[in-house]
């Protein structure tokens, strides 16, 4: 299992990187529906539906309907129209009502649990707000610079990966308050102050090394803080929804990582909030 993790992590990694800084625009925005359509696909397995392929029709309505009626061109994703700011805020207001749900799980799942229509709009919350909200990262100072906004997806990026493995390493060594047991048993708050730690370093540094301005160094502090908590409630959030239904991978797409929710689940939440801090807010 290790040695195939580590395998396709050294595939997966640099296509990744190729994809936010060499992709044309409209090429991008292409990719990252198609990663959105599958994310969708696997949240299927959460819906009771009869048929997937009868599931996915709502999912790909309302990504279809969104693209159809939200601009797409750089011009308009990087000066943030009323409905690119709505869509963040959608995504922001979302992650703060799941995070409850996760953190009082099991005795939240009466709410959610039998109900269809809602299973259906918490996947919509979960993932059209991250495709929005990746692009609009990415269309940041286009015009003057093309890789500007690459550089910032990809410090979220290195943000959530900082958070994933300082969280790892300080969670076996110190970890002892469990953050939601009946959700994932080995993620510690001690865990998540490590994470955080490490996730803010490396964001500083980020920032520096790729010439990204924050307000001030408080503002940068703030950002990656909140980011961070974000990206663990995130694979919370999704771990939660598998054990509700009896799954352990969201699917088997990438061997020895399982399916593309389980690669994505932190990122659906810390690309959101990163976005609504970044862009809108501060």
């Amino acid at each position: 299992m290790l040695k195939q993790r580590i395998i396709t992590a050294l595939i997966l990694a640099p296509l990744v990187i190729a994809g936010i800084f060499l992709l044309p625009f409209p090429a991008f925005v292409f990719a990252i529906a198609a990663i959105t359509m599958v994310g969708f696909w696997e949240w299927t397995q959460f819906v009771d539906a009869k048929s997937r392929w009868g599931a996915m029709l709502v999912p790909a309505i309302a990504l279809g309907a969104s693209i159809f009626f939200m601009p797409t061109d750089v011009e308009s994703l990087s000066a943030l129209a009323l409905s690119h700011q709505s869509m963040l805020l959608l995504g922001g207001v979302w992650w703060l009502g799941a995070s409850m749900l996760a953190i009082t799980y099991p005795s939240s799942s009466s709410l959610w649990s039998k109900a269809t229509a809602l299973k259906y709009l918490f996947g919509l919350l979960t993932l059209l707000p991250f495709f929005w909200s990746i692009l609009m990262l990415r269309a940041v100072n286009y015009a003057e610079s093309p890789y500007h906004g690459a550089k910032l997806v990809m410090l979220v990026c290195f943000l959530v990966w900082a958070a994933d493995t300082g969280a790892y390493f300080s969670g076996k060594r110190f970890g002892k308050r469990k953050m939601a047991p009946a959700v994932s048993p080995n993620k510690t708050i001690e865990g998540l102050v490590g994470g955080a730690v490490l996730a803010v370093l490396v964001t500083w540094g980020g920032a520096a090394l790729m010439d990204i301005p924050f307000v001030s160094l408080g503002s940068l502090l703030v950002i990656a803080v909140l980011t961070v908590i974000a990206s663990v409630l995130g694979d919370l959030v999704e771990s939660m929804f598998k054990r509700a239904s009896g799954i352990k991978d969201s699917g088997s797409i990438l061997p020895g990582h399982g399916g593309v929710l389980d690669r994505i689940d932190s990122l659906t939440a810390a690309l959101p909030i990163f976005a609504l801090l970044y862009l809108w807010l501060v």
